[in-house]
C-alpha cells in the first residue's frame, strides 16, 4: 500500500509529489533495491528507469549521474535523460537517505533521441520501523520537471499512477532478493 501526495512545487511550474508506504523487507534489502550506483538492481525493477550511469564519481557518497527512462504513457512521453548530483547518506537510526537535484555536466551533454528532464530536489528516504526489523517506512519525494512540450494534465496524470508502480514493483522486487 502506498499513499501518494502532491503539491504545487517552490522549485518550478509541476508539483512536488511525496510517496510513503511500508514495504516487507529490512530497510537494508529495500537499499539494495534502490540504492543509485552504477549496476545496482533498480534498472532490472523500476519500469521507469533504462540506464543509470555515474559520469563522475566526487566521493563515496556523491556522484554525479545520468539516467534515461524509456518512453511511456503509450508513447505519448517520449524517453527522457536526466543528469543529477546524488548524495547518499546513512544515519544513526539506520535510516538511508539518496537525494538528487539536477545539474549540467560537461562530460554528459543533451544526447540525441532523448529529451533533457530536470530533477528539482527530490529523494528516497528508509527508515526502519521501530521493534520491525523485516518492515522499512518508504518515503519517496519527486520534483520532476519533463521537458519537452508535454502538457501538465499528461504529466499530473502520470506522477500518481508511476509512484504507485514504483512501490508495487518495489515490494516485488525485495521479495525476489530475500528468496
Amino acid at each position: 500500500e502506498v499513499a501518494v501526495s502532491w503539491r504545487p512545487s517552490a522549485e518550478f511550474a509541476g508539483n512536488l509529489y511525496k510517496g510513503e508506504g511500508i514495504l516487507p523487507a529490512s530497510p537494508r534489502d529495500v537499499w539494495e533495491c534502490i540504492k543509485p550506483v552504477a549496476g545496482g538492481l533498480r534498472t532490472k525493477w523500476d519500469q521507469n528507469v533504462k540506464d543509470f550511469e555515474v559520469i563522475e564519481a566526487i566521493s563515496d557518497t556523491v556522484s554525479v549521474c545520468r539516467t534515461t527512462t524509456p518512453s511511456a504513457c503509450m508513447r505519448i512521453i517520449s524517453p527522457r535523460e536526466f543528469v543529477d548530483v546524488v548524495v547518499m547518506k546513512q544515519y544513526e537510526d539506520g535510516t538511508m537517505l539518496s537525494a538528487a537535484t539536477n545539474v549540467e555536466h560537461p562530460l554528459c551533454p543533451p544526447q540525441p533521441n532523448f529529451v533533457r528532464g530536470f530533477n528539482y530536489p527530490c529523494g528516497c528516504f528508509c527508515i526502519p520501523v521501530p521493534g520491525e526489523p523485516d518492515r522499512t517506512e518508504l518515503l519517496t519525494f519527486f520534483q520532476t520537471d519533463l521537458g519537452g512540450y508535454l502538457p501538465q494534465t499528461v504529466v499530473d496524470s502520470f506522477f500518481p499512477s508511476s509512484i504507485s508502480g514504483f512501490y508495487s514493483n518495489l515490494t516485488k522486487a525485495v521479495k525476489a532478493l530475500k528468496a
